[in-house]
């Protein structure tokens, strides 16, 4: 049976990635006083947008980062209890190894979030149903940091693409869905709370490690108790972890790639690169998955997600092994047992609710020769990753370390994600099964690098309250 959720208690960008308020910005925010920080903070928790409505017009939410924890007065014990993850940092070097931020990725060129860079302890979230709603919001938002001990030290802006990223693919599709969130949806899409809330139960039927503090230190018992039955207040339930990561796109590269390389391949011209790009991806343009539309895209079928790899396409010769879709998500291709409901559960285990917005102006259809004006030709862009998940090892860097940037994925000999990986100056190579001779594409360039990112928490309405009264 299905854990209730507290919806009064969980910030709404959990579960609605609000559609509806297409404007959006990030405010990145050092504390520089910290009694005046955590008067602000018990304003804004009662403006903090929950889960119970889908708003129309403006929506905040807000995560802390380990530094605007340990400022706001949490004890070192407390602290620790957060995952190990999230208490190293991004930028970590160990981090660096394992999610593949080398080279030109290496945090100490990123724009934020690096060694180099201002103090990020918070990050503010804002939505609106349009670009003037926003702009009064920040506005509002930026004469109260004044005066409450904060310093802002980046926006992080968006654009909105109406649902298409730079690259010119259906963005925000296959997502899972909260076990307990009333909405149809195949069973293998309905994953266990736990999975991406603390405090509930995951997929291994377990609590996944939160902070819990004793009982006396909360003694107006603002926070939830353990449900386990400890006693304990519960700093973690209904809270989650948030990954931001800045992913800056080289669609000018990606479509000169794919004009040469289809040349070679196929045919050449806009059909065989509108192919190739398909391939790469594992959908079409539109959104519909190769698995079930191999030949062309079928936009009735761009939100269609009930389809397995191992009982469909086995053999990659529809959706390539290694296309990004299919190495991020690999449904039921998974050992012990593709095909069957023990691979299905293996893939449950490592599932991102991902809420990222686009950042920077689309560069013209007809601009692969570099024909645009250069203040946007030039200007960059890309992808403000950012991903819900309740175990930042066993979900985010997993994915990222074994499924992404794996070269031996699923098989295969050397290929790493071809959107995603940090190909070296070389390239990468990406295998397309085909028969009777598979196709074998070679130096295949970066055509994404990291910017900036960073590890947050994001807590429940009653923890942010219980956070802005500590030390009074």
């Amino acid at each position: 049976m299905a854990e209730a959720l507290e919806f009064t208690d969980i910030q709404g960008i959990v579960t609605r990635g609000y559609a509806k308020l297409r404007a959006a910005s990030y405010a990145l925010l050092e504390i520089t006083d910290v009694a005046a920080t955590r008067t602000w903070l018990g304003a804004l928790a009662g403006s903090i947008t929950s889960t119970v409505n889908d708003p129309a017009n403006v929506a905040q939410n807000i995560a802390f980062a380990p530094s605007a924890l340990r400022k706001l007065g949490l004890a070192p014990e407390a602290l620790a209890m957060f995952s190990a993850e999230f208490l190293d940092g991004m930028p970590s070097a160990h981090r660096g190894r394992l999610l593949g931020d080398l080279d030109d990725n290496a945090p100490e060129h990123w724009a934020w979030g690096g060694p180099t860079g201002a103090p990020v302890d918070l990050m503010l979230m804002l939505y609106a149903r349009d670009e003037a709603g926003l702009a009064a919001l920040a506005a509002a938002q930026a004469s109260a940091f004044q005066g409450a001990g904060l310093r802002l030290t980046q926006t992080l802006a968006t654009v909105d693409l109406g649902d298409v990223e730079h690259f010119g693919f259906h963005d925000g599709v296959s997502q899972p869905i909260i076990e307990g969130i009333p909405k149809a949806e195949p069973a293998a899409n309905v994953i266990k709370a736990g999975e991406f809330l603390l405090g509930y139960r995951n997929e291994y039927g377990l609590y996944t490690a939160r902070p819990l503090l004793p009982a006396s230190a909360d003694p107006t018992t603002m926070l939830p108790r353990d449900p386990a039955g400890s006693g304990a207040a519960d700093l973690g339930r209904n809270g989650t972890y948030l990954v931001v990561r800045t992913l800056q796109q080289d669609v000018r590269g990606f479509r000169q790639f794919l004009e040469r390389t289809s040349a070679t391949l196929d045919s050449g011209g806009a059909e065989a690169r509108l192919r190739l790009a398909a391939k790469l991806v594992g959908r079409w343009p539109s959104g519909a998955p190769l698995v079930k539309a191999p030949d062309r895209d079928d936009p009735a079928l761009a939100a269609f997600n009930d389809f397995a790899y191992a009982k469909d396409d086995p053999d990659g010769l529809r959706c390539p092994i290694g296309a990004h879709i299919r190495r991020s998500h690999p449904r039921d291709s998974l050992d012990p047992s593709p095909g069957s409901d023990r691979s299905v559960a293996v893939d449950k285990r490592h599932r991102l609710i991902r809420r990222g917005r686009e950042y920077g102006p689309p560069l013209p259809p007809d601009d692969s020769a570099g024909s645009a004006d250069p203040g946007i030709a030039d200007a960059e862009r890309g992808l403000h990753f950012m991903a819900v998940n309740a175990n930042i090892s066993r979900q985010f860097e997993f994915i990222q370390h074994t499924w992404v940037n794996n070269p031996k994925f699923a098989g295969l000999y050397d290929d790493a994600d071809p959107l995603l990986a940090a190909h070296t100056p070389a390239g990468g190579t990406f295998t397309i099964p085909a028969e009777p001779v598979r196709q074998r594409i070679t130096g295949l360039p970066r055509f994404v690098t990291v910017r900036g990112g960073a590890y947050f928490f994001l807590p429940g309405l009653r923890a942010i309250r219980y956070l802005a009264t500590m030390g009074s």
